[in-house]
C-alpha cells in the first residue's frame, strides 16, 4: 500500500471533498466510516476527522475511541471532528447562539504554528457548524479564531493533533488547500508522490501478481471512460489474455456501435462487438414501466453477456469499471443510499460463470480516472464522451 492519509467519516456532506482536495496535492488518502475505523499501520502517515451533521453532545453521535491515533501519529478534527477532540477530553461544547454557516474571516492566526504556516490574518474560511467549542481541555491551545468564534482552530500540546471549526475543503475557504498541505505534506511528511504515472506503474504490477501468467480475463466494455481506462489498464498488464466484449443493445448513438469497436481495436485491445438490438428490443416489448424497462435491459445484458463469455476458454477473471465513490457509496456511514432507479448494467451477473472480481479503478475518483486514461492514451473521443441515456429514453 501507498503511504495515505486516513479520513474518517463521520458523515458529512464535505467527507469525499476533503478527499478529493488531499488527492489533488498527489497524496494518496482513503475514507472509512468511522465505525470500521481500521488500526493504525505503518502506511497511514496521519488521520483527519470528518464534519458531521449530530452534534457532540447527542448520546447516539459518532463518538469512536481515537486513542490508537492520537499522539502515534498528526490527527486534524474539521468541524465535528474539531469538537469531538475536545468534547472526549472533557471540553464544553454548546449550542451556538446563531447557527453559523458561510463566510467568515480569521481575526487571529498564530502564525508559528506548522498547521497556519503561510495563512494570513483575514483569511476567509467557510463554517458549517450549529454547536461551537466554549472551553477547551487542558493543554489545548487555541491557534486561530474569528470575532465570532473565538476557538476557530487548537493545537494539543506536546502532540502534532489539531482541531479547526472552519471547512478547509471547499473552496469559500481561501487559504484551505494551503493548510491541508501544511497538514499532510508538512506535518504528515508525505511526499507527494501519487501521480497518475505513479498508479498506471504499481496498478500494472498488482493486476500482473494478482491474476498470474496463464489466466484469462473479461471484461464488458460499455464505450465508457470507466471501463475503457480499465481495459487499457489491463491491456498493459496482460496484453490479449483480456478478453473485451462491447455488447450493443440498440440504445446507443447513431454510428455509436461501430466506431467505439473501431476505437477500440485501433488501440490494440482484443476486443469482441456482440449486436444484440434484436434482443434487447423483443425483452423492451409492451413495457412502459421505467423500472421494469430498466430491469429488462439489465436481466437481458446478463444474458447475453454470459452467452459470450462461456466462448473464452480459460476464463478465471472478471473485470469491472468500478471507482472509488461507488466504494466509499457501499460502506457509508449510513450504509448504501436508497435505490432511486436500477442501474441498467447493474444487477450481479449468474452465480454459474465463478469468476474472480478484479476492479483496477476501485481507488480513483472520476476526475483520476481521466487522469490515467490521459497517460494510457485514450483517445479524447472516449475520455471525454458525454453519458448517453440510451437504456433511460
Amino acid at each position: 500500500m501507498p503511504q495515505q492519509i486516513l479520513i474518517l467519516d463521520f458523515g458529512s456532506q464535505y467527507t469525499q471533498l476533503i478527499a478529493r482536495r488531499i488527492r489533488e496535492l498527489n497524496v494518496y488518502c482513503e475514507i472509512h466510516p468511522f465505525t470500521h475505523a481500521p488500526d493504525l499501520t505503518e502506511d497511514i502517515r496521519g488521520v483527519v476527522l470528518s464534519g458531521s451533521p449530530c452534534s457532540v453532545r447527542d448520546a447516539a453521535s459518532p463518538n469512536p475511541d481515537l486513542s490508537k491515533y492520537l499522539g502515534r501519529v498528526p490527527v486534524l478534527g474539521v468541524c465535528y471532528g474539531a469538537q469531538l477532540l475536545a468534547h472526549q477530553q472533557g471540553g464544553e461544547v454548546l449550542p451556538a447562539t446563531i447557527r453559523e454557516y458561510g463566510r467568515a474571516r480569521l481575526a487571529r492566526v498564530h502564525h508559528d504554528s506548522p498547521l497556519l504556516r503561510g495563512i494570513p490574518t483575514e483569511s476567509q474560511v467557510w463554517m458549517s457548524h450549529g454547536d461551537t467549542i466554549k472551553t477547551l481541555p487542558a493543554g489545548y491551545e487555541v491557534i486561530a479564531s474569528t470575532p465570532e468564534v473565538e476557538v476557530a482552530a487548537f493545537h494539543i500540546e506536546g502532540q502534532p493533533t489539531y482541531g479547526i471549526q472552519f471547512h478547509p475543503e471547499v473552496t469559500h475557504s481561501a487559504d484551505g488547500k494551503l493548510l491541508l498541505h501544511n497538514f499532510v505534506v508538512g506535518i504528515c511528511g508525505l511526499d507527494q508522490s501519487w501521480t497518475p504515472e505513479h498508479f498506471v506503474d504499481s496498478m500494472v504490477t498488482a493486476l500482473q501478481r494478482t491474476i498470474g501468467e496463464q489466466d484469462q480475463v473479461i471484461l464488458g466494455l460499455s464505450g465508457g471512460v470507466d471501463s475503457s481506462v480499465a481495459a487499457l489498464l489491463l491491456h498493459r498488464a496482460i496484453g490479449g489474455r483480456l478478453h473485451g466484449i462491447f455488447v450493443n443493445n440498440g440504445l446507443l448513438r447513431k454510428d455509436e456501435y461501430e466506431g467505439v469497436l473501431h476505437s477500440y481495436r485501433d488501440l490494440g485491445l482484443n476486443v469482441r462487438g456482440v449486436d444484440a438490438s434484436a434482443e434487447f428490443y423483443a425483452a423492451l416489448a409492451g413495457l412502459t414501466d421505467p423500472e421494469q424497462k430498466r430491469k429488462a435491459i439489465g436481466r437481458t445484458f446478463i444474458e447475453v453477456f454470459d452467452r459470450e463469455a462461456q466462448k473464452v476458454d480459460g476464463a478465471r477473471w472478471l473485470a469491472q469499471g468500478t471507482i472509488y465513490p461507488d466504494v466509499i457509496e457501499s460502506v457509508s456511514v449510513n450504509g448504501p443510499a436508497v435505490t432511486i432507479k436500477s442501474h441498467h448494467n447493474v444487477g450481479g451477473l449468474p452465480d454459474k460463470m465463478n469468476l474472480k472480481i478484479v476492479e483496477p479503478l476501485r481507488s480513483l475518483f472520476k476526475d483520476e480516472v481521466r487522469e490515467v486514461g490521459h497517460t494510457l492514451g485514450l483517445p479524447v473521443d472516449i475520455l471525454h464522451r458525454h453519458p448517453f441515456p440510451g437504456p433511460g429514453l
